[in-house]
């Protein structure tokens, strides 16, 4: 009988017996005391496969196999349709005792005959009368099945470890996009400051400059080169400081007065810094001093801006040191407030493409937890990227903070929840949404880690919680963290971050 390349024949189990005392488990028995311990054992399956004929494929029934000539090979389908080898049998060998001594009934790979092989297949029924009646065979087999058990198990255990790597390596550069994005974003802005610096500053040198205007000017020169941000306000706060300082230098006759106010509103002046300049300067000299200090606020903040990039990206890579070497660093105390505004400069672009208007209410009071390194960035981050990516244009995105007093079992916590108004999650998918390599966006537009990256921060490292709420036109992210460090607050000590 011929069956995809294979002669299958049945023949009588005592005309082949001298063919079986070739073989590993029968080397060492006497055929005629072999053959009179087989009750029931009259006839076995003699197959001849030309080489490259699949002898099994995933699906089939679990059998025991003999090789009287030939040789074969194992090999395990992959998801992309390839195949991976997994080891083989010879001549005298047999195959298929593992999987049926370990229970299974279906076979999970391909078997495929490498040169023009002769076989023998025993039934199921078949194998464990041969290990019941023939203590030689049993031995054989279940050294075979030990042997090949330990070459599967140091072969997952090397896979499990690609697998650990290709997931940190995705995650890696799923992290670093956006810090090099704004790194590079800002570098480019910055040529745009410096020129425009560089007109002022020559436009400026062309009249002289009194005793008091220079040192107005150099007063507000090491205000604006002492710090990177000024400390974070709710919406409604700097959208009042930037309202009025803004009027305040139009009524001066500024130029760009309402390009200027936010600038440098953001690093912390206010009108009363400025009157120095106001008195000192007039007309013309006046609006140029202005611009050129906003010039030199934005080029700061750009510095600024750049500087926190590449300290991400560092952290980052320690942090993959640190998985490699099981480090632990610091903790210390962190501003969620501060945290949030230097994500959002970051994203700062992204928002202004989409013409998106953050609303903040920052209500926690304190505003401190316990953190290492850029933990808590990588989680606003992703949540606040997210909910970009989610909104249509001109829309609105909600960052909230708050306070929860403690219990007698659970510590005080802050509170962060992140709302979009976009089309929101659809019900089927709001359950896989924190599995790692899921994800709804086109291909070659996420990597699907983004989520599972911050539920393992927020739950893993800061024994906190991570909760999600959707509807068409609606979605919320609300992150609770213990505000004591982990150890004190009685949950695990947080870990570098492994991606």
């Amino acid at each position: 009988m011929n069956h995809d390349g294979l002669e299958i024949e049945s023949i009588p189990l005592r005309e082949i017996a001298e063919a079986l005392r070739r073989t590993r488990p029968f080397a060492e028995t006497d055929p005629t005391a072999f053959l009179d311990a087989l009750d029931g054992v009259e006839y076995v399956e003699r197959i001849q496969a030309r080489a490259g004929t699949e002898l099994v494929r995933p699906g089939d029934p679990v059998l025991y196999w003999l090789v009287l000539e030939g040789e074969t090979r194992a090999e395990r389908p992959e998801t992309d349709g390839s195949r991976t080898m997994l080891g083989g049998a010879g001549e005298g060998e047999g195959f298929g005792e593992t999987p049926l001594l370990t229970g299974k009934t279906q076979s999970a790979h391909f078997i495929v005959a490498v040169k023009d092989s002769v076989l023998l297949r025993f039934t199921e029924q078949d194998f464990w009368i041969l290990l019941a009646c023939c203590p030689r065979v049993r031995t054989v087999v279940l050294a075979n099945m030990a042997q090949r058990l330990q070459a599967y198990q140091v072969e997952a255990l090397h896979r499990e470890k690609l697998v650990a790597l290709g997931t940190l390596a995705a995650g890696l550069m799923h992290e670093l996009n956006n810090p090099g994005s704004a790194a590079k974003r800002a570098a480019s802005q910055l040529r745009g400051n410096l020129m425009r610096l560089q007109e002022l500053s020559l436009r400026s040198s062309a009249k002289p400059k009194t005793l008091p205007q220079l040192e107005c000017m150099h007063d507000l020169l090491q205000h604006a080169v002492r710090g990177c941000h000024a400390p974070a306000l709710s919406s409604l706060e700097q959208s009042e400081q930037e309202e009025a300082m803004s009027e305040w230098l139009q009524s001066a006759g500024v130029e760009n007065a309402y390009t200027i106010g936010p600038a440098l509103v953001a690093i912390g002046f206010d009108q009363h810094e400025l009157a120095c300049a106001k008195e000192e300067f007039e007309g013309g000299s006046f609006s140029d001093a202005l611009n050129w200090l906003e010039a030199l606020v934005s080029s700061v903040s750009l510095v600024c801006a750049i500087e926190e990039s590449i300290s991400r990206v560092t952290e980052l890579v320690m942090a993959v040191k640190k998985f490699a070497y099981d480090d632990r660093s610091q903790v210390r105390e962190l501003d969620v407030h501060d945290s949030l505004q230097s994500t959002l400069t970051m994203l700062g672009h992204k928002l202004r493409i989409k013409q998106i208007s953050v609303e903040k209410h920052f209500e926690a009071a304190p505003s401190t937890i316990y953190s290492r390194g850029s933990l808590l960035s990588q989680v606003w981050t992703n949540l606040i990227d997210n909910a970009v990516d989610a909104s249509p244009s001109e829309a609105r995105i909600e960052i909230s903070t708050w306070t929860e007093p403690g219990t007698s079992e659970e510590p005080a916590t802050l509170a962060v929840s992140i709302t979009d108004h976009g089309s929101g999650i659809p019900p089927e998918t709001l359950p896989h949404i924190f599995e790692a390599f899921f994800t709804t966006k086109p291909q070659g537009s996420g990597t699907g880690l983004g989520l599972e990256i911050v539920h393992r921060i927020v739950t893993q490292k800061f024994g906190g919680k991570i909760q999600v709420q959707s509807v068409p036109g609606s979605t919320n992210f609300t992150v609770r963290l213990p505000m004591k460090p982990p150890a004190l607050a009685g949950k695990p000590d947080p870990a570098s971050c492994t991606l």
